[in-house]
């Protein structure tokens, strides 16, 4: 790479291309050890309630993992654009990419694909993420000292404090408040779970209700980014605006998941009590031991030859006489 390559051949090489999340993984490999580790006593249960068991453990494990990986995804929102843009600072050159922007509960990731990848001797292809638990202006200076390409560059000065558009106060308190109801989605997910397993199914019900709540409430609080005007990103000659993604309506479907679960498991405890008891075999050791205690029982005829049992009356008449 030389000078006349009209690209400056001072700048570091870029990261190894995004792959995937390190914590989405790990909330992946945890919640299948879980899943594996509970099926796995599903040869020890008789029955139908053997195949209860198998979709109580599914639907369940599924729920619980798309709470917590809702909380670590960047596709909340997202924007993509194939547009001619400068490359990098003190360079003429032009590529054409694919400009993408992710937004999360924490933070954003931005892309940079080439349209071919590689373009002037160098492999095109970034993904770099901007995190505002703190702040990102620090982020900014280190991709600036860097010296990422010019999109990457633009898009996340819109989030520094010091841009006008203001999207970092928006984003940053949203995806706060959406985290927040999501981890107590999830606590309520978790009550509802140790509730199953106690003779109270309709609180249970209750708790799935709730759970279906708060994943709402955390749309509802991501979405108000959406209710106020919107910062145009302009790169090259093309615009692009975010709109909602994968997560947010994986949040939804979710959601709605838990809400049906929820209502039916309410709606049958007050319509057939008994069969939901059997379903979730919930009381069947008190009927046993009922059984046990109060059994029908059978007298030996060997120890009972040549013994009269005389009623009380006689025997009071007899002692008075």
């Amino acid at each position: 790479m030389t000078f006349y390559d009209d690209v400056y051949p001072f700048y570091p090489l870029q990261k190894t291309s995004f792959i995937f999340s390190g914590r989405l993984l790990t909330i992946i490999l945890v919640f299948l050890v879980l899943a594996v580790s509970l099926l796995l006593i599903l040869p020890g249960i008789r029955g139908k309630s053997r195949l209860l068991w198998m979709f109580r453990i599914i639907i369940s494990l599924f729920i619980g993992a798309v709470i917590v990986a809702l909380n670590f995804t960047n596709d909340w929102a997202e924007a993509r654009v194939t547009t001619n843009a400068t490359y990098k600072s003190f360079s003429n050159a032009v590529v054409n990419a694919e400009v993408g922007l992710h937004v999360g509960l924490y933070g954003i990731n931005i892309t940079l694909r080439g349209n071919p990848v590689v373009q002037f001797n160098e492999t095109i292809d970034y993904n770099e993420m901007f995190s505002w638990h703190d702040t990102i202006e620090e982020e900014y200076e280190e991709a600036l000292e860097k010296g990422l390409p010019n999109p990457i560059l633009y898009i996340a000065e819109k989030f520094t404090l010091k841009s006008p558009c203001g999207l970092i106060f928006r984003y940053r308190y949203s995806g706060r408040y959406a985290s927040a109801t999501l981890w107590t989605a999830f606590c309520c997910w978790m009550l509802a779970n140790i509730l199953f397993s106690m003779p109270v199914v309709l609180y249970a019900g209750y708790m799935m209700m709730a759970t279906a709540a708060f994943i709402f409430f955390s749309m509802a609080s991501f979405s108000t980014i959406m209710n106020v005007p919107h910062c145009v990103f302009s790169i090259g000659t093309d615009s692009f605006e975010t709109e909602y993604s994968h997560s947010f309506w994986l949040a939804l479907a979710t959601g709605v998941l838990c809400a049906i679960v929820g209502i039916l498991v309410v709606m049958f405890n007050f319509v057939i009590p008994e069969k939901m008891k059997e379903a979730f075999s919930i009381g069947v050791d008190s009927y046993e031991d009922e059984d046990v205690s109060y059994g029908e029982g059978y007298l030996n005829a060997v120890f009972l030859d040549g013994v009269t049992i005389s009623p009380l009356t006689s025997k009071v008449t007899t002692e008075h006489v």
